[in-house]
């Protein structure tokens, strides 16, 4: 049965790591956010592409959350001593992987091969695509009129409150990387991890015919909220939700992807809140949503399937 995922950053990953648990790797094509891509120290990084790789690789940086598991600086500690802003802490064998896909691109190559072939020499049986081979960066809009790349406003900046908006213009204008639409189209079922949904799964959604790939599709959408108990579990969707005016919620979430989705799964401290997300026209169910293991995580895993198997059989 093929399933699609819709992922970005730290919680996508961890998620997913229940997911291959729980459907054979080898069905599972995971559609990753790019929107975070920027240039560092002269190489293309793609910040989601390399934590959605270094996880299910069993390789990841536990602590961080991404990375790879001891690595050093030794690169961009030099670089440091050059004058070099380094407020982005690229480790050596991450800075590898970037290198080789700068190499790449260089070369005329897309960015979903380069993608496909890193994640074959990290021996993953899972298929992983870029939203987009084009640029799409993805602006943060802060009051005053300042703006910043959403990795500036991230890691340089410490993700202040001051959020007035959130600019996917250059997702918009992007077209969707080798295989997406296809991968859509031919699913049984497709999951919506517990990512950011402004500034993970928005660019995705913006890019040229997904959302409208994913409303044609007849195969169950099921989501998984990334709000526990009215806030995140890591980073600042809370205060970018707040800039586009979508509570921060179980059920503000669910609303922002409602006409989207046909299921979402909640947390079960926010289990109170089921009956209004079912008012809005999705099948819910609450349950541990916390993955402090890859059990948790399987268990999660499977509990968003039954779902969108229970959606599948209504229909």
């Amino acid at each position: 049965m093929a399933t699609v995922a819709l992922a970005g950053g730290v919680g996508a990953a961890r998620f997913l790591r229940g997911v291959v648990r729980a459907v054979p790797p080898a069905d599972l094509t995971v559609i990753s956010n790019t929107g975070d891509d920027r240039l560092f120290y002269g190489v293309h990084v793609s910040p989601d592409l390399d934590i959605v790789t270094y996880t299910l690789a069993g390789q990841i940086d536990r602590t961080k959350g991404y990375g790879l598991a001891g690595d050093g600086f030794r690169v961009v500690d030099a670089l440091a001593d050059l004058g070099h802003e380094t407020w982005f802490r690229l480790g050596d064998r991450d800075l590898a992987t970037a290198l080789h896909r700068s190499v790449r691109l260089a070369e005329g190559v897309g960015l979903a091969e380069i993608t496909d072939q890193v994640r074959r020499t990290f021996g993953l049986e899972v298929t992983i695509l870029p939203m987009t081979e084009d640029p799409a960066p993805t602006y943060v809009e802060l009051e005053g009129g300042r703006r910043a790349h959403f990795e500036e406003y991230l890691a340089r900046d410490g993700a202040p409150d001051d959020v007035s908006g959130v600019d996917l213009s250059a997702a918009r204008a992007a077209r969707p990387a080798p295989g997406v639409i296809d991968a859509i189209a031919q699913a049984d079922q497709v999951l919506v991890c517990p990512s950011n949904p402004v500034v993970s799964i928005g660019p995705i959604l913006a890019v040229q015919g997904v959302r409208e790939a994913l409303e044609r599709c007849r195969a169950p959408i099921v989501g998984v909220s990334p709000i526990i108990g009215g806030a995140p579990v890591k980073g600042p969707a809370d205060r970018l939700l707040r800039g586009i005016g979508v509570e921060v919620s179980a059920r503000g979430v669910a609303g922002h992807y409602a006409g989207l989705f046909d299921g979402f799964v909640i947390d079960e401290r926010d289990a109170e809140q089921k009956a209004e997300v079912e008012a809005l026209g999705l099948a819910c169910r609450s349950t541990e949503t916390l993955m402090r293991t890859p059990e948790i995580a399987e268990a999660l895993a499977r509990e968003v399937l039954a779902l969108a198997e229970e959606i599948r059989a209504r229909s």
